[in-house]
């Protein structure tokens, strides 16, 4: 509800003891919103620019402390699981090469086999028997061969007498996978090193399944069978932590990257906006010099 005025009373209200006079030298209102409108837009811009020029969204803890923190920790792991595939590349060159000695003397036994056929008929001559012998000297120096010198970085896993346990991390949790290196001078060319000297029922019982060259055909084979196994897994787990870095990477990048078309559009609005707010605060700190006026005779 209105109020009633007395005659020549003045409908506005009068000044309270708080009020600041509107044209004053001493405080210039207008200036000092001006001043708080370009700081925020410069405090906005400053923001912007960072994260055009790093990339990011949340480039430190300052930005966005949680992000930042859950961001650490997959950046944590995400190194933890490419130095674990790193490792696994390692043993799958050790593999390799173990695979490869196996199968150059699984291939030199059958070979060997071949001779042994030879040396266990009884209608050869003794020269015949002689450089048969010779051939089988040859191939059981060469099965040696590819055992000793199946190494890869100082490791030979084929030549191992022990036949010992490898630990091997298969991912950035620290996941161990086991397997068991083979000692193949003691099961495969010790059996056959003397068919040099096999005479006819020597070759003739090695041919038997658990004779000597039957039992060390039988241990390659087994081996071929394990090792090509244990690559298998190398492999897969390998394929399997890209996969995983993949997933890892792309969820990283939804936390902390900045959307760069977005963000160079801001850059753009409020460039604009700090001009004109510099251009306001510019008037505003004109009005005081308007009152001079005032005194002018």
């Amino acid at each position: 509800m209105g109020r009633w005025l007395l005659p020549g009373q003045d409908a506005r209200p009068s000044p309270g003891k708080n009020s600041m006079p509107l044209n004053s030298v001493n405080t210039n209102v207008g200036a000092m919103v001006a001043l708080q409108s370009l700081n925020r837009t410069t405090d906005e811009l400053s923001a912007t620019q960072k994260r055009i020029s790093t990339g990011y969204r949340v480039s430190d803890a300052r930005d966005d402390g949680a992000a930042y923190a859950v961001a650490e920790r997959i950046r944590g792991d995400m190194a933890a699981t490419t130095s674990a595939n790193q490792q696994l590349g390692g043993v799958k060159g050790l593999l390799e090469v173990t695979n490869t000695a196996l199968q150059n003397v699984s291939t030199t036994l059958q070979k060997l086999k071949e001779l042994t056929v030879r040396l266990a008929d009884g209608t050869i001559t003794a020269e015949q028997r002689t450089q048969y012998q010779a051939q089988a000297k040859a191939l059981t120096t060469n099965i040696q061969s590819f055992i000793t010198d199946a190494s890869y970085n100082g490791l030979n896993i084929l030549d191992d007498a022990a036949a010992t346990t490898v630990k091997v991390i298969s991912n950035g949790s620290g996941t161990y996978y086991s397997f068991n290196s083979f000692s193949a001078l003691g099961q495969v060319y010790n059996n056959v090193s003397g068919a040099n000297g096999w005479d006819q029922a020597a070759a003739s019982a090695a041919l038997t399944a658990t004779g000597a060259l039957g039992q060390a055909i039988t241990n390659t084979l087994t081996q071929l069978n394990n090792f090509g196994s244990y690559s298998n897994y190398v492999d897969n787990q390998i394929t399997y932590n890209k996969a995983i870095l993949d997933a890892q990477e792309s969820g990283l990048g939804a936390l902390v990257d900045a959307d760069m078309a977005k963000e160079s559009a801001k850059l753009q609005a409020l460039q604009i906006r700090q001009q004109l707010g510099t251009q306001a605060l510019g008037i505003a700190n004109q009005a005081p010099q308007t009152l001079l006026s005032l005194f002018r005779g």
